[in-house]
């Protein structure tokens, strides 16, 4: 729901949005699609698994994140304490706002 919503939200302002992914694995096979991305939102979880491994390649490629998540900052290893996170329930203004920073 969340992540249709924010889909709608970055639409309306012009983004093209290639997901939302549910899973890991479709979150990885888009990145290495390669689709031109200008930024990502990650949930730290999908599916029911850490999502770490798509923080990396992103950052890996360069592509700025944002993520948005229930966990706090203890639950996010320290290889992404520099990443911007917005806590849910999302407020859509203020994660458009992480989102274009980091661009």
């Amino acid at each position: 729901m969340l992540a249709e919503e924010l889909r709608l939200e970055l639409e309306d302002r012009g983004a093209i949005v290639i997901g939302p992914f549910a899973t890991i694995d479709g979150a990885m096979a888009a990145i290495l699609s390669g689709t031109e991305i200008d930024a990502a939102v990650l949930d730290v979880n999908l599916a029911g698994e850490m999502a770490y491994p798509v923080g990396d390649l992103l950052l890996e490629r360069q592509i700025p994140l944002v993520f948005a998540t229930g966990y706090d900052m203890a639950a996010i290893p320290e290889r992404f304490e520099e990443i911007k996170r917005c806590e849910k329930p999302i407020d859509m203004a203020v994660l458009i706002r992480q989102i274009s920073r980091e661009r």
